[in-house]
């Protein structure tokens, strides 16, 4: 869950976090005492970089295993990074 890592990445003492919300979590570091969030923009704009960073990751996986096919079916040699999209 991208609020997980943002938080482990803005609060390095995290060791531990429990809730999925603003709302209900707690983030306790190694000696499980519990930190205090208190600058949630920063988490949400961490939150917000880490989701847009995932959709940009799955669109160039689509775009590279559709680039393996097209390659595939025309007979061109694959890329080792497109072979890598097909093989089971």
């Amino acid at each position: 869950m991208n609020l997980h890592k943002a938080i482990r990445q803005l609060y390095d003492e995290a060791v531990t976090i429990r809730g999925n919300s603003q709302d209900d979590v707690v983030v306790y570091d190694i000696n499980y005492e519990e930190i205090s969030i208190t600058d949630w923009d920063s988490i949400n704009a961490k939150i917000t970089e880490l989701d847009q960073a995932d959709e940009t990751a799955e669109t160039n996986r689509i775009n590279l295993k559709a680039s393996a096919k097209a390659k595939l079916i025309a007979g061109e040699a694959l890329t080792e990074e497109e072979a890598d999209t097909i093989v089971l």
